[in-house]
């Protein structure tokens, strides 16, 4: 704290000074280390991350296709091209629920039923 550096002198003083300064180097360099560390441990995570988001947006879309199959067979072919002129996701509902400090949750939620009477004036007027 300085309160013993009366009776040092000029020699002394400067030699405590170098000594400061080396350990503040090192000090630093310490920081510099464990900083660059962590940088590079986030950046593996980062990757990481974004290899495993590929990776579920090439399975969801696998999903997609699976369920254009399935509603294929499910609805005919004539119901299908209406799907697509459509857009199949538009039939489909996707909910995100997120807890602030928990995993976020997709759910895939069924299309909505559709008004048998609307369907068959849509037919009609054709």
């Amino acid at each position: 704290m300085g309160e013993k550096l009366y009776g040092l002198s000029v020699k002394d003083l400067q030699r405590l000074e170098n000594q400061l300064e080396m350990s503040l180097r090192g000090v630093r360099k310490k920081k510099d280390q464990i900083l660059s560390e962590e940088i590079q441990e986030l950046s593996r995570k980062g990757n990481f991350i974004h290899q495993e988001n590929v990776e579920l947006y090439k399975k969801v879309k696998l999903v997609e296709q699976e369920n254009m199959e399935l509603y294929r067979k499910a609805y005919g072919a004539r119901d299908v091209s209406a799907a697509n002129a459509t857009g199949f996701a538009a039939n489909h509902c996707f909910t995100v629920s997120r807890d602030v400090h928990g995993p976020i949750q997709l759910q895939l939620s069924p299309p909505a039923p559709q008004n048998s009477e609307t369907a068959e004036t849509a037919t009609e007027s054709r």
